[in-house]
């Protein structure tokens, strides 16, 4: 059996239990557990709105503290899986995969995905360092119909934090169907322990908005819409945020120099003139 064969069977564990070993998939059914997710399984807005909501997603950026501890960043990257995503799921994919591969080109990122869709499944993945196998174990991932699982995330990104530091979450969906208060709640857990919230929504749905922002403003994270039209402008800004929790701003100024570097140079720009 190969290597990518080996990579795709692996499983991934159900958000809530802890992987079996460092090479092995983690998580927990059920309550606040999330399943980690095998092997097999592994949506900015109105064109009048992007550029202010892109500015403030940029703005808050700046605020969040770049990591100063030794090591690699730690980054939980988790998606909504249910059946509402299908139409754009292949572009989410291919972003997200942008993603991972400008991380791989300054490495000290590790990144662990998470998902929920289906009837009560939300499953971890194992954390990995290398993106091009943590781009293969998404592209296995299908959308199913179902209800949120928002609360099972952050409950699950709180628990990652505390058994060691987690330097930031980006959730990415369409909807929010369960209490804000609720989610709220979670959300000032994961507050106390440094991890913001970087979110991003699918769509232009009011309830979910009022959520998601509340999520982000709790973390000290920020918020931001997104929809087909808007794909170059968040595979950009995804890239910078990836490459900055990878690297600090050093790395941010490196991609920035470079021709297709237009996320981080928006990015950099925010900083210096400290406009929101």
């Amino acid at each position: 059996m190969s290597k990518d064969d080996g990579e795709r069977r692996r499983p991934v564990a159900p958000v809530g239990q802890r992987p079996e070993s460092s090479n092995s998939a983690g998580g927990v059914a059920g309550g606040d557990a999330v399943t980690p997710s095998t092997g097999s399984e592994a949506r900015v807005g109105r064109a009048d709105q992007k550029a202010a909501e892109v500015a403030d997603f940029i703005a808050r950026m700046q605020a969040v503290t770049p990591r100063t501890d030794a090591g690699r960043g730690r980054l939980v990257f988790a998606m909504d899986a249910t059946m509402s995503r299908q139409p754009t799921w292949d572009m989410a994919l291919q972003l997200q995969a942008d993603m991972f591969s400008a991380v791989g080109q300054i490495g000290g990122l590790d990144v662990q995905l998470v998902y929920f869709r289906g009837h009560d499944e939300c499953r971890a993945s194992r954390w990995v360092a290398e993106p091009e196998a943590l781009a293969r174990l998404m592209t296995t991932v299908g959308c199913a119909g179902g209800y949120t699982q928002i609360r099972k995330v952050l409950a699950h990104a709180r628990q990652e934090a505390e058994r060691r530091r987690v330097h930031a979450l980006v959730y990415v969906g369409d909807a929010m169907e369960e209490e804000i208060d609720d989610l709220c709640g979670r959300a000032g857990e994961l507050a106390l322990l440094g991890v913001p919230a970087f979110v991003f929504q699918e769509g232009s749905e009011a309830r979910t908005e009022r959520a998601f922002r509340e999520i982000a403003r709790l973390t000290k994270g920020a918020y931001c819409r997104f929809d087909a039209g808007a794909a170059d402008q968040l595979r950009d800004l995804l890239m910078a945020v990836a490459v900055y929790a990878a690297g600090g701003r050093r790395a941010l100024e490196n991609m920035a120099a470079a021709r297709d570097g237009k996320g981080a140079r928006l990015l950099i720009g925010q900083m210096r003139d400290g406009s929101g």
